[in-house]
């Protein structure tokens, strides 16, 4: 019986599957031993002299199921699995982006309301800016003690 191995990598590398899956109708060797090219090799594959077996996957099922229980419960999110400071799982500059526009959209509706005067406003906008408030209630509290009546 003849050696395929050509025949077997030339199939494979055109099929872009590994060489076990390039299986041979054993009806046809003789074609199959004769063909060199790969114009010859293709047309075999064409014509199902030469079987190509699909390729294998990895399956995803389980990162899937294990991906939708941390996004509905929040499983395997606790202390235990966390590796890393907290600043590597939300960044300093995204913390801070986050406080600061709580901040000024509360300055905002407060100055739009009539509750403080412009002056107040941008006093109290430029120290947020200055992050001179840790977070809102410390703003609620700045303004309590301007004499501002803050709900």
């Amino acid at each position: 019986m003849p050696e395929f191995a050509l025949q077997r990598r030339l199939a494979a590398e055109l099929t872009n599957v590994g060489e076990n899956n390039v299986k041979f109708n054993t009806n046809y060797l003789d074609d199959i031993a004769s063909a060199i090219t790969r114009d010859e090799i293709r047309k075999l594959i064409k014509e199902g002299k030469i079987i190509i077996e699909k390729k294998k996957g990895i399956s995803s099922g389980r990162l899937k199921e294990k991906k939708e229980k941390r996004r509905k419960r929040g499983e395997k999110r606790k202390s235990g699995s966390r590796k890393g400071p907290a600043g590597a799982r939300r960044g300093k500059k995204e913390q801070w982006v986050l406080k600061i526009r709580k901040i000024r959209t509360y300055l905002k509706w407060l100055r739009d309301n009539d509750v403080i005067d412009k002056k107040t406003y941008r006093l109290a906008y430029r120290k947020a800016k200055g992050n001179s408030f840790r977070n809102l209630s410390d703003v609620k509290n700045y303004l309590k003690q301007l004499g501002v009546k803050v709900e």
